[in-house]
C-alpha cells in the first residue's frame, strides 16, 4: 500500500496537481493516509462524508481524487459521491450544461 501511495504522489506532484509549501503540509498527509491503515470500509466511509465546503471546484478535485485512492469504489457510484460532495450552486450549473461530465479527469 505505502508504494502505490507513493507512486500516486509522486505522479501528482510531477503532474502539478499537487503541491506541498512546507514539510508539515506533507506530514500531515502523510499520518492521513497510514494512521487508519488499509481499511477499504474506513475509506468509503470518510469519502461519503467529503464535501466542498469552502474550497474551490479545483481543490476539492484534488482532494477527492486523493481520498478515493485504494478505495476500490467503481466509476459510477464514484461519480455518486463526488456530485454530491460538491456545492449546490456548481451542481446546479452543471445539471445545466450540454454535455455533462462523466469523470473528474481532464
Amino acid at each position: 500500500m505505502a508504494n502505490i501511495w507513493k507512486e500516486n504522489v509522486l505522479k501528482d506532484l510531477e503532474s502539478g496537481e499537487l503541491e506541498y509549501v512546507a514539510v508539515g503540509e506533507f506530514l500531515i498527509d502523510l499520518k492521513k493516509e497510514f494512521e487508519e491503515g488499509d481499511n477499504e470500509t474506513m475509506k468509503i466511509a470518510k469519502l461519503k462524508k467529503f464535501k466542498q465546503e469552502s474550497k474551490t471546484i479545483e481543490e476539492f478535485v484534488q482532494k477527492f481524487r486523493r481520498a478515493v485512492r485504494n478505495s476500490r469504489y467503481e466509476e459510477r457510484p464514484l461519480m455518486k459521491e463526488f456530485k454530491r460532495g460538491i456545492n449546490r450552486v456548481i451542481r446546479r450549473k452543471l445539471i445545466k450544461l450540454e454535455y455533462f461530465p462523466t469523470s473528474i479527469k481532464q
